[in-house]
């Protein structure tokens, strides 16, 4: 595919397709992070649904949300118990906005469950391209550094898609470089394996998200309106994101959650960093051992025995400059 320095090559290839999945890979509020690139979308005239690995409890709803197992269809009138719920958070902010209000949410599992689930989307939509998106960068994260983040959710989006060789774009990007440190990630490292990745051809480039742009504008008040219906739970991601996005810098707090942590909110977080998911999964030291994976602790007991295995981990390295 022929790529312009006028255009990033992950928009490039999202373009290319007509009919775009975009998914939230490790749970939370993690779908926030595509819907600047959702909006984009679909303002050039491709159809774009949004979906996501839910921490909700989607087993307490009722029997007509459920589009297959596995797969609910959450709208601004779903009915749950459970105050904190992303997937409905966001189907209301679209409907306030004049957009297609479905957003799909998978519940915690493994990852064979987890692949039917987006193969039923994929058959249900005829997907051409679909994109994973991380609030963070922990997904880059190859499994043998001495921190890995919240792997768990991430590394069981990331099987599932890898597997779906039908999909002929299968993509991920990232927002919010930095945040990770709040869970023991090191940036440096995660420098490092974009650089590999990049050997092998399937680093897609970093691109920022515009603070000017109309789709900016509207991602500050998704992150806004959902802080408002979850005020207990406020994402710590979208609020490191959205602050950099405003110009802010250093520790700024926005939230109780983070503690005593020293923020570092600065204009790195507003990039989008893209990479293919056969070079990712490709990548990953571990991911065949999640591949027969049902339950979600399944892939947490795979992660912890794999570190353990391993002789040593590439320990912390100090950004020099």
């Amino acid at each position: 595919m022929t790529t312009s320095l006028l255009q990033p090559p992950l928009l490039t290839r999202l373009l290319a397709a007509e009919r775009i999945l975009i998914a939230g890979a490790g749970g939370g509020f993690d779908v926030y992070a595509g819907l600047p690139l959702a909006l984009a979308l679909r303002a050039a005239g491709r159809e774009v649904h949004l979906a996501n690995f839910s921490f909700s409890n989607l087993y307490g709803l009722g029997l007509d949300v459920w589009q297959a197992p596995d797969l609910a269809r959450i709208t601004p009138d779903t009915r749950s118990a459970d105050a904190y719920f992303p997937e409905r958070s966001l189907a209301r902010w679209l409907r306030e906005h004049q957009q297609p209000d479905t957003v799909w949410a998978f519940p915690s599992t493994g990852v064979q469950p987890l692949r039917d689930a987006y193969r039923a989307l994929v058959e249900l939509f005829d997907i051409d391209a679909i994109l994973l998106v991380d609030g963070g960068t922990d997904i880059l994260l190859r499994g043998d550094e001495a921190g890995l983040g919240t792997p768990e959710e991430d590394m069981a989006s990331l099987a599932a898609v890898a597997g779906l060789t039908d999909v002929p774009t299968r993509l991920v990007a990232c927002l919010g470089f930095g945040i990770d440190a709040h869970h023991g990630v090191n940036h440096a490292l995660v420098l490092e394996n974009l650089a590999a990745l990049h050997r092998d051809g399937g680093y897609l480039g970093a691109f920022s998200l515009p603070a000017d742009a109309p789709e900016a504008a509207r991602y500050l008040d998704a992150v806004a309106h959902a802080r408002e219906e979850c005020p207990e739970h406020p994402s710590i991601v979208h609020g490191s994101v959205a602050a950099a996005l405003r110009g802010e810098f250093g520790d700024v707090r926005f939230t109780e959650r983070t503690g005593n942590s020293a923020l570092f909110i600065n204009p790195l977080m507003t990039l989008y960093f893209g990479v293919t998911v056969e070079a990712l999964a490709a990548r990953n030291l571990y991911l065949d051992r999640l591949e027969h994976t049902v339950l979600m602790r399944q892939i947490a007991t795979a992660i912890a025995a794999f570190q353990d295995s391993l002789p040593h981990q590439r320990p912390p390295r100090a950004y020099p400059h």
